[in-house]
């Protein structure tokens, strides 16, 4: 959270292993007072993303029954099934914004000040060693990097997993052969993301540091 004169040494894969394992009772103390939203939110998240799933499931009986067979006594169900799975759909991602972004704005506060506290306690000879700019700025850019823990970053996480999970059985219930030609995409299309990711994660680290310069 400090900014110093000196350039930190890059840390090996297998160290930076060892500090994330460091870092998780810090994290689960981040966590622990809002266990009770997260769990709310990962139930909201489920509901949002197995009623996004009626939309193209809504296909198959709309084609098959409808389209092929003139079941038109059908129309009316799917319809509302659809609008039904939209609205809801439309309820849990409003609620899952409001109850995690706000939590997560809350505690970006709480954390702000903290550091804030923390570096005002500190000797003047460290102020002298130190921009105050770039104090400034890793005061109030880098405890962002938690949204991810309590916002919809770490529950859009497992929602897509989930969501994931379940293609992936429907997929193979389906037809084993289209599910592996789509895996196979999915793999080149990862490792292309990959690679991109390589030039984009140093950019990544060295933002905050030219912002703290700018600052």
């Amino acid at each position: 959270m400090m900014a110093t004169n000196q350039t930190p040494k890059p840390l090996s894969k297998s160290e930076k292993v060892k500090k994330a394992w460091k870092n998780l009772p810090d994290i689960w103390a981040l966590i622990k007072p809002r266990r009770g939203l997260l769990a709310l939110g990962f139930v909201l998240m489920a509901i949002n993303r197995l009623s996004g799933l009626v939309l193209p499931a809504s296909m198959k009986y709309f084609v098959d029954n409808v389209v092929l067979h003139k079941q038109t006594q059908l129309l009316t169900p799917i319809v509302l099934a659809v609008l039904g799975a939209t609205v809801v759909q439309g309820l849990t991602s409003f609620s899952l914004t409001q109850l995690l972004s706000k939590s997560a704005q809350k505690m970006i506060t709480e954390l702000r000040k903290q550091v804030q506290a923390h570096i005002g306690r500190l000797p003047v000879s460290y102020y002298d060693a130190n921009k105050t700019g770039a104090l400034v700025s890793r005061i109030m850019s880098d405890v962002e990097g938690v949204r991810n823990l309590v916002g919809t970053g770490l529950v859009e996480f497992v929602g897509g997993l989930m969501t994931a999970a379940i293609a992936l059985v429907f997929l193979i219930h389906t037809s084993a052969g289209m599910t592996g030609v789509a895996f196979a995409i999915l793999v080149v299309f990862g490792v292309g993301i990959s690679m991109a990711f390589k030039t984009i994660r140093p950019i990544f680290r060295a933002r905050p540091k030219i912002t703290a310069e700018v600052t």
